[in-house]
């Protein structure tokens, strides 16, 4: 294997493990109206009285992985919104991984499924309101695709791919925004 082979491969790994890039399930998706009043019975309330939250956490969650995304197919957070879904410390996270693999000349192709994300905490009661955010990220349709070679990368033989990713976010003045972003490669799904 060449060092620009293995210098791609090594960014390639690291994005996928670190700061994998796209969008959620269809968190977008609306409810279906309901049927006139006169026809049926008074809608029963939420069971679940942070179901808005939860929602309004997610949304966010989708956005930043759409802006990743973005970033990581052209290897640039240029032209992006990144930095409106996650924290200083996270965007430079995000800014190194995108710096690695501009120096490996390496881009994103394909897509990044998430299943079953979900909100596995809330604590709406803090100072400034926080949430947990569970993914299972699938890579089986991922691709780092060297520029200076034309040709896409090989995964490594041992990355699973579909693996347990965790989030932190916390509500600020202007929204949620993404805090950490944990992915477990040992913790398949």
């Amino acid at each position: 294997m060449t060092t620009r082979h293995r210098a791609g491969l090594c960014a390639a790994v690291t994005l996928v493990l670190t700061l994998t890039g796209c969008g959620g399930g269809d968190d977008s998706a609306e409810p279906s109206a309901a049927p006139p009043a006169a026809s049926s019975p008074a809608p029963a309330a939420s069971a679940d009285p942070d179901a808005a939250e939860k929602r309004a956490v997610l949304a966010s969650y989708t956005a930043m992985w759409t802006e990743q995304m973005k970033a990581y197919r052209k290897a640039d957070a240029k032209g992006t919104d990144l930095e409106r879904y996650v924290t200083a410390e996270a965007l430079g996270q995000f800014r190194s991984d995108l710096d690695r693999m501009k120096a490996a000349g390496t881009v994103v192709r394909g897509d990044l499924a998430h299943d079953d994300t979900k909100v596995t905490a809330l604590d709406m009661t803090a100072q400034t309101p926080t949430a947990t955010v569970q993914d299972c990220m699938d890579i089986s349709k991922w691709q780092t695709y060297s520029t200076k070679e034309g040709q896409a990368l090989p995964m490594p033989s041992a990355q699973p791919l579909r693996y347990v990713a965790t989030a932190t976010a916390e509500k600020w003045e202007d929204g949620w925004i993404i805090t950490t972003f944990t992915p477990d490669g040992a913790q398949t799904c």
